[in-house]
């Protein structure tokens, strides 16, 4: 089965996601580029952005491929409220492991009482044991975090 590649940015000068379309809406994403050099350029309805301007300015967040239980799209950087059969529940960051060594998307964070033998979002998905819930990301609910790192 092939998974939707797509990809949403983060601007942390103007506080604010730009989500990919090809429907040409205000403010939305048209083109995301990559120069050979490694620089994020974006061309916007309304605005060319090179982030060379600003160094660091944007991040980009892949889509996992999966919906929460509310069919919300799941990305990288989400922050997920995962909850078992027996209601117990636990919140985790969706994070990209390629840069450790190991090239897919889990969760980061889980507390020591919840185990896997595996990859923690792939058990989850698979096993259909646990919902998950998108409740925020890390750049907008970092204080949802508080107390789990």
């Amino acid at each position: 089965m092939k998974r939707e590649i797509k990809f949403r940015a983060w601007d942390s000068l103007k506080n604010r996601w730009y989500e990919p379309t090809f429907e040409g809406y205000r403010g939305k994403i048209e083109e995301i580029m990559l120069s050979p050099r490694g620089r994020l350029t974006m061309r916007t309805m309304t605005e060319s952005i090179d982030e060379s301007m600003f160094p660091n300015r944007f991040e980009l967040m892949q889509y996992t491929g999966l919906k929460d239980k509310n069919g919300r799209e799941i990305y990288e950087g989400d922050i997920l409220k995962v909850t078992s059969e027996d209601g117990e529940s636990y919140v985790a960051v969706v994070k990209w492991f390629g840069d450790d060594g190991y090239p897919a998307f889990d969760l980061a964070g889980i507390p020591t009482p919840f185990s896997y033998d595996a990859n923690a979002l792939a058990t989850i998905f698979q096993e259909g044991v646990e919902m998950c819930e998108v409740i925020g990301n890390i750049f907008e609910d970092k204080q949802l975090l508080e107390g789990k790192q």
